[in-house]
């Protein structure tokens, strides 16, 4: 049921994506980086108002009742089943090294760190990595395409869109049974993110002038890093 649904909204982003592409822009003004800056704003719109409405009071709430170390050991646990996507993506981009360091971590951390509510991994010189298909494609040369804000998902690439469906396959939770442990999971997951992300959209809604223009610059800017592993070549920079 989840694979259909996931069929049917890729099919609608793509009809919605060519749509907003013949919209009416200011071609003076449009980010190269960014050709569908006039439906990624409006998707942006509809992602803030929701963040507002729903996760945002939901985060904070979940924020105040949780006592601090159980949320610490809930966003670990979580972190341990990433590891597991990590691992994946750094066998296939041939990091055959990074692969044994997240394979390792997630040992350690599932035995020794109990189901991953303590991340003991990172104290024995096991780096977090965090690899995905997205990183994948560009190392393996793929372009990272225009820039696109996806309903409900927010912020994104077309490189980073298709990586999106391979890391649902490889995401251990998206196995779990019955379907009801599973959505329990995946929206437990979704407000103890969103809590930890509490002060940075605090400092976004007080610094960015254009919160739309900022967080698409910084999230480009992040992927270009994460692709590259921190060095990406000069003319990258230059083209910025």
């Amino acid at each position: 049921m989840e694979l259909k649904t996931t069929k049917t909204f890729l099919l609608f982003l793509m009809l919605t994506l060519f749509l907003g592409g013949c919209a009416t822009v200011n071609e003076a003004e449009r980010d190269p980086r960014d050709p569908y800056e006039n439906f990624n704003r409006d998707v942006h719109k509809f992602n803030d108002g929701l963040d507002r409405a729903v996760l945002k009071p939901l985060a904070r709430g979940y924020q105040a009742i949780v006592p601090t170390p159980v949320d610490n050991g809930i966003t670990n646990f979580f972190s341990n089943i990433n590891d597991v996507v990590s691992a994946v993506n750094n066998l296939l981009q041939f990091k055959l090294t990074r692969a044994a360091s997240d394979v390792g971590r997630i040992l350690i951390n599932t035995t020794v760190g109990i189901l991953g509510f303590m991340d003991v991994a990172s104290n024995m010189n096991l780096p977090k990595y965090g690899e995905d298909f997205g990183q994948t494609l560009g190392a393996w040369g793929v372009d990272p395409g225009p820039y696109i804000v996806l309903p409900f998902l927010g912020p994104s690439n077309g490189r980073d869109t298709v990586g999106l469906v391979v890391d649902w396959y490889t995401d251990p939770v998206n196995y779990l049974e019955p379907d009801s442990h599973r959505s329990w999971t995946k929206v437990l997951r979704l407000v103890d993110k969103r809590a930890d992300l509490l002060g940075a959209s605090k400092v976004l809604d007080q610094a960015a002038l254009d919160p739309y223009e900022f967080t698409r610059d910084a999230f480009l800017q992040k992927r270009q890093h994460d692709v590259y592993d921190g060095a990406p070549p000069l003319e990258e920079y230059e083209e910025e």
